[in-house]
């Protein structure tokens, strides 16, 4: 197999220790070293990885033993922290959004491209038995022709259980920036690329109240949208009805439905790897529950990282990520003009996972 592919994490927040529990002990990868503006949050996951050093965060980005730069970063760092990687001939996987907006985002791609250098970018829940079982049922033509797909994620914000929340109300955060790409990534997985959108959006309160923490009952302002809704114009002709939503308090819809000319497909939360598939098919009186038949089975959080070093073509690539941010950039441009906007990116669909037992992939 050859020596472990080096692996340096920048940004040692919450979700690195979900991408640890998937990557620390792979024998495809060894996580070489971490980073964070906090040197003693660093220095604390660093003592529990085996081998791991705690660098600064340049030291890391142009250390020549680290192959992959996991970015970890909150959205605003993103376009910096990959950027300086690529230039150092580093792959980069990064957690969503690629960056906070379309222009940079762009020109990270570019650069990339230029350098010849692969970058990555979740979300990877996409690739688990979920979302996969369910776009095997659509391929093999369980609700016949697609013609339309709802899909709803509502909650009342994060300022309830996140002590540094802030960042969630800011330029390149709000339920669709933060949200989104796991529902536009699941759609464009189920329904191919999107060519058009038309959005509306609302700001309904300026300022939110942390609800945990050493900040308790702290305000924040709210610098975006908290509520976005808007209609996807798939190149297939199909059209998807989507709302991410910081302004509700709870929700009876599906994650994700699929319909078409013969049958209804409910997907699970797309940000979660796995759950139930069902079907209702015309004519039958009930759902029908679909066993996994697609996907990486037992699958977590770095998953993607692991299909782009080993799959000959990245599912979690950044084509896919790009396309993901031109659609949801669009619906917020859209819904401030009022009219319908065409995306200027498109995307291949990703090539479909076939079912992978856990003790495969985990090697």
């Amino acid at each position: 197999m050859g020596e472990p592919h080096r692996v340096g994490i920048v940004g040692t927040g919450w979700i690195s220790g979900a991408y640890l529990e998937t990557l620390r002990d792979h024998p495809a990868v060894t996580v070489a070293a971490v980073a964070d503006l906090d040197a003693a949050r660093a220095a604390s996951v660093a003592a529990g990885i085996p081998g791991c050093r705690a660098l600064p965060v340049g030291d890391l980005l142009a250390d020549d033993s680290i192959a992959t730069v996991l970015n970890l970063t909150v959205p605003a760092a993103h376009a910096e922290v990959a950027s300086e990687a690529i230039k150092n001939g580093k792959q980069v996987y990064g957690e969503k959004p690629l960056t906070a907006d379309m222009s940079t985002a762009r020109t990270l791609v570019e650069q990339a491209g230029a350098l010849g250098v692969a970058v990555g970018c979740a979300p990877d829940t996409v690739l688990g038995t979920g979302v996969q079982t369910a776009r095997a049922a659509v391929d093999a033509g369980a609700v016949g022709r697609p013609l339309s797909a709802v899909a709803v994620m509502a909650t009342p914000g994060h300022e309830r259980w996140h002590h540094q929340p802030d960042f969630y109300y800011r330029p390149g955060g709000g339920p669709l920036l933060d949200m989104g790409p796991y529902y536009l990534t699941a759609l464009v997985h189920l329904l191919g690329p999107i060519v058009a959108v038309t959005g509306a959006a609302a700001r309904q309160r300026p300022t939110r109240v942390v609800g945990t923490g050493p900040r308790a009952g702290e305000r924040i302002p709210v610098e975006v949208d908290t509520h976005v809704t808007g209609v996807l114009h798939h190149a297939s002709g199909a059209l998807s009805t989507v709302t991410t939503s910081f302004d509700a308090v709870r929700t009876t819809a599906a994650p994700i439905e699929v319909h078409g000319e013969t049958g209804t497909i409910e997907v699970p939360d797309p940000n979660h790897f796995d759950g139930d598939v069902r079907l209702f098919a015309l004519g039958a009186t009930d759902w029908q529950t679909l066993p996994p038949s697609a996907g990486y089975a037992g699958a977590s959080r770095g998953i993607g990282l692991l299909d782009m070093l080993t799959a000959p073509s990245p599912r979690a690539s950044a084509s896919l990520a790009l396309h993901v941010l031109d659609a949801m950039t669009s619906l917020l441009r859209s819904a401030a003009e009022g009219r319908r906007i065409d995306l200027t990116t498109t995307t291949e669909r990703p090539a479909p996972v076939p079912l992978t037992p856990a003790a495969r992939w985990r090697g």
